[in-house]
């Protein structure tokens, strides 16, 4: 039986959207945690990564404050830790809902800071763990996306870049941030081929499941959760954090320099339990959807 259920659920007391998919009953759950913070994907994974669905129950989860599930920050303490306590919740409810021990859980970039930290702390609750556009150490990884953006930028954008502070924690952090970014996906770093992200703006504009005000909040709710999480999220570093209690795997766009996946590797070579490492050659930050057949084919084979 076909499964698609499209609904707002109340998840630690905040409405948030949720997307369940499925060719038929019994299988696997997978939950996709998207990038961001506050980069809501359910479009682009019901484009790109469709054939999932004939495999996996596929939840797709519009983190709080993302996409469809936007709220207003400004009465809230939001942390990293709330977010965790909502895959929880959520990991919870999806398995007593279709009567499974446990989940598949997949995280893109941030959605990757996410899942590395949930598997470290609830691996009872994991199958495998597929990490995408893995963080590691995110200083680290600021750094290398300035040095990159540097090394492409003519001598205007030098002279700007030259003026940032790429720890991001004074003053005009977001602006210099955001602007940043822009050179990166402008000298082709971060989608792979493209100078701009029109190939994956265009899937919202046109989704059935996205209305106008939802298309609004999603740049309103991307915004919100990068001004209220970046100062945490720059503390993020696993690079002490050596085994895990289940398969974790690691899979990289071979030119990603919006998130180093040079950095992902070098941390991936230190893993001391059981891992995987899968190299995309024509992908930067989003294989799941520049290589999205080989993508699906990868994860359809990690299945038990």
């Amino acid at each position: 039986m076909h499964i698609n259920e499209q609904s707002k659920i109340e998840i630690n007391g905040k409405p948030q959207y949720i997307s369940i998919r499925a060719q038929k009953d019994n299988l696997p759950l997978l939950l996709y945690l998207h990038g961001g913070p506050g980069d809501s994907a359910l479009p682009l994974v019901l484009k790109y990564n469709r054939e999932l669905e004939e495999h996996f129950t596929v939840v797709v989860w519009e983190q709080r404050g993302a996409g469809k599930s936007y709220y207003d920050f400004k009465n809230d303490e939001i942390t990293i830790d709330m977010f965790l306590e909502d895959i929880y919740s959520l990991s919870k409810l999806l398995t007593k809902k279709f009567n499974q021990k446990k989940i598949y859980l997949l995280g893109h970039s941030w959605g990757a800071v996410l899942g590395l930290k949930f598997t470290e702390k609830h691996p009872e609750m994991v199958i495998k763990y597929i990490g995408c556009g893995q963080v590691v150490n995110m200083k680290k990884s600021c750094q290398a996306a300035y040095d990159f953006a540097l090394d492409h930028a003519n001598e205007k954008e030098a002279e700007r870049l030259k003026k940032i502070n790429c720890s991001y924690n004074d003053n005009g952090w977001l602006k210099d941030l955001l602007y940043v970014t822009k050179q990166v996906v402008k000298n082709k770093g971060s989608l792979y081929g493209k100078r701009n992200y029109n190939s994956l703006i265009t899937p919202f504009i046109f989704s059935k499941y996205y209305s106008i005000m939802d298309l609004y909040n999603r740049q309103k709710g991307s915004l919100q959760s990068i001004e209220y999480l970046w100062q945490e999220l720059m503390d993020i570093n696993f690079e002490n954090q050596r085994s895990f209690k289940i398969l974790v795997i690691f899979i990289e766009g071979r030119y990603d320099n919006h998130v180093s996946s040079a950095l992902a590797k070098k941390y991936f070579d230190t893993i001391e339990s059981e891992k995987e490492f899968y190299w995309f050659e024509r992908s930067c930050h989003f294989p799941q959807w520049s290589e999205n057949d080989k993508f699906n084919d990868l994860i359809i084979k990690l299945l038990d």
